[in-house]
């Protein structure tokens, strides 16, 4: 007899579970349940609806019922709510929500694929007024663009800078809106550190977003927002993008495990605690690779990895569960941002002993057109050197870069392994020494105690503290824009000037990027010196680091001349 699958929720990871269990069981019967008008929609394209880089929002749906039907004999059945679950008979109760009719269907196996709700605050005043929108669907991204074209909106708030907020708060920018971008962390994208944050902060402010960090929305006018601080800042529009969560009630209802996450509780087959009900995607608990602890992680590529898994099991196939890293890569205006893995927050709060390595290396080989710095940032485990995520942000192939870390976390590789990886090259494409490859090799240099370095964010503290600091650029370089306290001795003179460098006190160098800075360090320290620390990310990551936060408190500059080339 075959089975009767039934699956609620007909976006990423409900209809790939269909689509998968169809591949299997030809004579299955699969009905898909859907309370939107839509299955199987581009949920991760919704923002760029807004710029019109996808035009139509009917562009964003990706296959409609008679589709499904004709190509894969799965009925879609849309604009229908499924509001209850009756294990105990093994059904479930759907509502036609155009005809407020409610019926019964009966199931072998049941797919829970709800997805997560956008949280809106009842403590924000107006957070339900007629100018406030969510980024849920097709139809959410649909009614907010037909406001702001029907109303000729140009003052816009964005609120919450995750995914949704960055992506909605860019492409509104791109379609020539006034744009505030409003974060109550002191942060946007928390999948980064906060020293490389203030990357995407400038490219933020570059391209014309008005970034307010710090501060949270405490009321929602017709005209404008009111923040906690008392500022206010027009809005006619607001979209709220603060994040999600898991959209549990059936579950919940039906007595279903819930996690101490607050997601839907699965096995590593991704079974709830009811041996023929399955969950996947937002709405469930999952496991960090890494921290070993439970969490939530709302990707479609997890997400399509746990529909195929949990069709597999109904037809016992087995299924190796890695756990997840949350690999993810967005775009900012003209910076790709791509991290995976652990970053030092996230260290910090697993009780892992870590370090890091930060380095700027050319994406390319430097002549090469469209040559531009990356911003890379290694994370690995100490001492055992295993390699425990990355963050990197540039013009250049970010997400390659940033797969390569992520495949190698997977592999439980080390520093040593991503050392002697052989990757693709040629001068178009990378360098000789990809990015990843010159990572490991000063990790591994920090690690094995070859030098020591410190970083971008203590910098301002040595200058205040009139450090001894030494700028190894040469004298042109130097002269564009240095530290304030920096003596400017160049590579090409430091053995000639040896008698102008202390050894009983410490003595930090850089450079442009900190490999120049790198070489002199070595010298000076095969001469005898034991007092030096090479600043990572030098002169440039100085830079990149300090703009943002020196435009937007007018604090005094550490630096002459910023230089961001």
């Amino acid at each position: 007899m075959s089975k009767r699958i039934l699956v609620i929720g007909g976006v990423a990871g409900g209809a790939s579970a269909a689509a998968r269990a169809r591949r299997i069981d030809e004579s299955a019967e699969i009905i898909m349940f859907e309370r939107g008008p839509n299955v199987s929609f581009s949920n991760c394209a919704l923002p760029f609806h807004l710029s019109g880089i996808v035009e139509k929002s009917e562009d964003l749906v990706l296959m409609c019922p008679e589709k499904f039907k004709s190509q894969y004999n799965i009925e879609a059945r849309v604009n229908s709510e499924v509001t209850k679950i009756k294990r105990e008979d093994k059904k479930i109760v759907v509502k036609n929500l155009e005809t407020g009719e409610e019926y019964e269907e009966s199931y072998d196996k049941l797919v829970l694929s709800p997805g997560a709700n956008p949280i809106r605050p009842r403590s924000i005043e107006g957070i339900n007024g007629s100018n406030v929108f969510t980024v849920r669907n097709v139809v959410d991204i649909k009614k907010l663009n037909d406001y702001i074209v029907n109303n000729n909106i140009e003052d816009i708030a964005v609120v919450g800078g995750g995914f949704i907020g960055v992506e909605v708060a860019e492409n509104l920018r791109l379609a020539g809106k006034n744009v505030s971008l409003i974060e109550a962390q002191d942060q946007i994208m928390a999948p980064f550190d906060y020293d490389m944050a203030q990357i995407l902060h400038k490219e933020m402010m570059d391209k014309g977003i008005n970034l307010i960090l710090s501060d949270g929305v405490q009321k929602i006018n017709k005209d404008s927002v009111e923040l906690q601080s008392g500022k206010r800042v027009d809005a006619k529009t607001v979209i709220m993008a603060i994040g999600v969560s898991p959209e549990t009630s059936l579950a919940k209802d039906a007595d279903l495990e819930i996690g101490e996450t607050g997601g839907i509780k699965v096995d590593h087959n991704y079974l709830t605690s009811d041996k023929d009900i399955y969950a996947v995607g937002d709405a469930i608990e999952v496991y960090n690779r890494l921290t070993h602890k439970k969490s939530r992680l709302a990707l479609a590529g997890p997400a399509q990895r746990q529909a195929r898994a949990a069709a597999d099991h109904m037809y016992n196939i087995p299924h190796r569960n890695n756990g997840v890293i949350g690999s993810s890569v967005v775009q900012v205006f003209d910076l790709g941002a791509a991290s995976t893995g652990l970053n030092e927050k996230a260290a910090k709060a697993a009780g892992i002993s870590y370090d890091f390595v930060y380095l700027i290396p050319g994406d390319k080989v430097g002549l090469m057109p469209e040559s531009n710095p990356m911003h890379f940032k290694l994370i690995y485990e100490y001492p055992t050197g295993k390699i425990l995520g990355a963050q990197a942000i540039g013009k250049g192939n970010v997400d390659k870069r940033v797969d390569v870390i992520a495949t190698l976390i997977l592999m439980g590789g080390t520093l040593e392994d991503l050392k002697e990886l052989e990757l693709c090259y040629a001068p178009l494409f990378g360098t000789a020494k990809d990015v990843v490859n010159h990572a490991a090799l000063v990790a591994l240099n920090i690690l094995n105690g070859q030098f020591r370095q410190v970083p971008v964010t203590k910098v301002r503290e040595l200058v205040e503290d009139n450090a001894f600091i030494i700028d190894v650029r040469e004298k042109d370089e130097y002269e564009e824009g240095h530290l304030k306290n920096a003596v400017n001795i160049p590579l090409s003179e430091f053995r000639n000037r040896l008698d102008e460098i202390p050894k009983d006190i410490p003595v930090y160098l850089h450079c442009r990027s900190s490999q120049r800075s790198y070489n002199a360090l070595m010298a000076l320290q095969n001469m005898g010196y034991d007092n030096l620390y090479n600043i990572s990310g030098s002169y440039l990551g100085i830079c990149c680091y300090e703009y943002f936060q020196d435009q937007v408190t007018e604090r005094e500059k550490i630096v002459t001349e910023y230089n961001f080339d």
